[in-house]
């Protein structure tokens, strides 16, 4: 399979949602944590005090990238669940957070898997496993494909996209450098892992910087405490389509890197923005608009340079829904290098909410977004490989989207459902390299009576 069978066979039609019979089967929904049973688990700081030892730097580093943030409630059963510091399509949350430490003070050399709902680390091995800091982010299909069926693995690699990202801006703020590689031989690297069958790596990101507390390395063997991964459901339901994409897009070996670049320096109140990152359940519509040093502020955040062996070239152009902002006029725009050019003149609201699977949030925002991918150009570079690598682009977008606008006094929201041919047409995009592969939507929020700070 390659990437456009997938990607074709996968788009939303007015059709074939009509014709869809897919219902949730909440007896059989995936647990949203995994742990690793039967390990040492250590503690982390709950509020990390600063950066003094390994501990608390972990603690910090996690605290602001993959914890959980806050919890929501059903008002009619009373059910709570967790909201986390990384945003996930349905909150479903499919990337599982691995790292590995060489010479990190008063911490165990060796690997380790986060475990959000405690905030602890599970050691997987003791050892040299690389260091001082690397990260192993992996997804677990199933855990979409429960909702979203054959479409999850797209929202997978857009999750995945936000998570690099939540943890790129976390180690930035704490004085780290980091560095995201793609380019890896898959099966080596759940090796390496010992990961369950289902659960697949899809991201390496290294950090370095002075901030981090070392010390010489552990002496001796390696040693494997393994652990027995739980199940997240009673049954896993089969989605071939799924399997045979993530097979098109693994790699037997590495690769040459590809030329990146690179970024430091730190996100002023950072801790503030990642704690309180919410997706906002509508927006207020009427006539409160946003400011133009708003918006450029959260365009000129998402355009910043990635770091990454496949950021040497960029697969994502955005397309503005403009609804409400001052100075500006409603209408379509593209932005690029030399800022926005308009598209098409006129109110778009109706249109934004149409083309996202007729979701009002689209049209009740001051400005909508598609992201539109040249997945020709990242298959010309990559192979069926640059299909993850467009989608991580657009989910690292995505993420710098959500923390410009909560930092801004606005909030945002990840639409990871839409029309897709529909939205081409709309936009004139005739060739069919120009995919869309995502929606966004930042505005005012309106208030949500289930959250629980």
């Amino acid at each position: 399979m390659t990437w456009r069978e997938y990607h074709d066979a996968t788009k939303h039609t007015r059709e074939s949602l009509s014709r869809s019979r897919h219902f949730l089967d909440w007896a059989n929904m995936p647990n949203p944590f995994r742990h690793y049973e039967g390990v040492p688990v250590l503690d982390l700081p709950g509020e990390p005090p600063g950066l003094s030892d390994g501990p608390a730097f972990l603690s910090a580093l996690l605290f602001y990238s993959a914890a959980i943030s806050a919890t929501k409630q059903v008002p009619s059963t009373g059910y709570r669940y967790a909201l986390r510091v990384n945003p996930s399509s349905g909150n479903l949350h499919p990337t599982e957070f691995h790292f590995a430490t060489l010479g990190l003070r008063a911490w165990p050399d060796g690997l380790y898997h986060y475990r959000p709902s405690s905030h602890m680390a599970e050691q997987r091995a003791r050892g040299n496993f690389g260091g001082p800091i690397t990260f192993f982010l992996t997804s677990i299909a199933w855990r979409e494909a429960w909702k979203y069926q054959d479409r999850a693995y797209r929202y997978c690699l857009l999750d995945m996209g936000h998570a690099w990202q939540a943890l790129a801006l976390s180690a930035r703020a704490i004085g780290c450098e980091s560095f995201a590689t793609g380019h890896f031989a898959d099966a080596e690297i759940a090796r390496l892992l010992g990961t369950h069958e289902d659960e697949w790596p899809m991201l390496i990101v290294t950090l370095k910087g002075d901030s981090i507390p070392v010390r010489d390395p552990d002496a001796g063997e390696t040693e494997w405490f393994g652990g027995h991964a739980n199940a997240l459901s009673e049954q896993q339901v089969p989605y071939p389509l799924i399997r045979e994409i993530h097979a098109s897009t693994s790699l037997l070996r590495e690769l040459a890197p590809a030329q990146a670049f690179t970024r430091s320096g730190e996100t002023r109140h950072f801790r503030d923005v990642a704690r309180t990152r919410r997706s906002a359940l509508d927006f207020a519509g009427g006539t409160k608009s946003m400011s133009p040093a708003q918006l450029s502020a959260i365009l000129d955040f998402a355009s910043e340079p990635l770091a990454a062996d496949f950021a040497g070239a960029r697969f994502i152009q955005l397309y503005l829904y403009v609804h409400r902002v001052d100075g500006l006029q409603p209408g379509v725009y593209r932005h690029g290098p030399d800022g926005l050019k308009s598209i098409e003149a006129g109110d778009q609201r109706v249109i934004a909410a149409g083309l996202s699977l007729r979701q009002d949030l689209a049209g009740n925002a001051c400005v909508a977004f598609s992201m539109i991918a040249d997945l020709d150009r990242a298959a010309a570079l990559h192979g069926d490989r640059g299909y993850r690598y467009a989608h991580f682009e657009a989910g690292a977008i995505g993420h710098r989207l959500y923390l410009a606008a909560e930092a801004h006094g606005l909030r945002a929201t990840g639409i990871g459902a839409f029309f897709d041919d529909e939205v081409h047409r709309y936009l004139n995009l005739t060739s069919g390299e120009r995919q869309v592969v995502y929606h966004f939507a930042i505005g005012y929020p309106v208030a949500d009576r289930r959250l629980n700070a």
